[in-house]
């Protein structure tokens, strides 16, 4: 288990520690600076593909954030602390950034950018509004739509008996009737790792799932930023198209904080965008990159 480290005190004080530090990877060794920050259940590794497509001409980091992959957890879950922690990544290498956050990982970038907005050259945030979620999921007036499924997948990985588990397949065949779409169980199950070998090792989740069931309604909010705040640096909004977690009426709150956005939304993608649509995501990305950094 990851250190838990009260996060008030990590925040404030910055506490550069190396076990107090977001863990990062960095792929590519020269060029403009690009990071990446993933969503919730996520963790920097689920960007590897998309970080290999920019690393020849790109240093691409990808950050875990607290409670997630390899960094350290936490007591709370709060976007500003998370902000926060991910400028002190960033004020630490030098250098302006373009920040990339999915879902999650995008609220805490729009954090970032309003509270720090010389540490962005620009900002790209993926499939989620700067906006507060209701409860049920839904965004819409279909009354076919599910309810926002987060909770069920943390009931579910919690429920599955690890020390039952033999391979990963039996973990997949557990968390099927929860979690049926493949993709996500894929996704979901990155997070489950193997400690030791033999049969001695034992399986756990590098997932602070207890702290993110207490705290998921924070995760559906979005804090004021400070009064007045804008960033007016260039950015690129990306939806799926067929994912309801950016919405028409959502247009009017991003034009305001960010008056500088442009939105594409990808045909025949979900939330999940970047792993429904990959060369399509990475061909959008390249071009923001090349227009913010020509």
């Amino acid at each position: 288990m990851p250190p838990s480290v009260p996060c008030g005190l990590w925040c404030n004080d910055r506490v550069t520690d190396e076990e107090e530090r977001l863990h990062a990877r960095t792929l590519g060794s020269a060029g403009p600076r690009v990071v990446f920050v993933h969503g919730l259940f996520g963790q920097g590794r689920n960007w590897t593909t998309i970080a290999k497509g920019l690393a020849t001409d790109h240093r691409v980091t990808l950050l875990d954030l607290p409670n997630h992959g390899h960094s350290p957890w936490t007591d709370r879950v709060d976007y500003v602390d998370m902000a926060e922690l991910v400028a002190a990544e960033l004020a630490s290498s030098g250098g302006p950034v373009t920040l990339v956050g999915h879902s999650m990982g995008g609220k805490v970038a729009m954090q970032l950018a309003l509270r720090h907005p010389e540490l962005l050259r620009a900002l790209v945030v993926v499939d989620i509004a700067p906006v507060e979620y209701p409860v049920s999921g839904g965004r819409t007036d279909d009354p076919d739509e599910e309810a926002s499924p987060f909770a069920a997948y943390i009931a579910a990985m919690r429920a599955l008996d690890l020390d039952a588990v033999d391979t990963r397949e039996d973990a997949d065949a557990a968390l099927r009737t929860a979690v049926p779409s493949t993709m996500v169980r894929s996704f979901l199950m990155q997070s489950l790792v193997r400690e030791g070998i033999g049969a001695g090792g034992g399986w756990r989740w590098r997932l602070n799932l207890e702290l993110l069931e207490r705290d998921l309604g924070e995760l559906r909010g979005f804090p004021d930023p400070p009064p007045g705040a804008r960033f007016g640096g260039p950015v690129l909004w990306i939806a799926g198209a067929n994912s309801h977690y950016v919405l028409p009426e959502d247009r009017a709150r991003m034009d305001e904080l960010f008056p500088e956005t442009r939105l594409v939304t990808v045909k025949k993608a979900g939330h999940w965008v970047h792993s429904e649509q990959p060369e399509v995501f990475l061909e959008t990305i390249r071009r923001f990159l090349e227009r913010v950094e020509g």
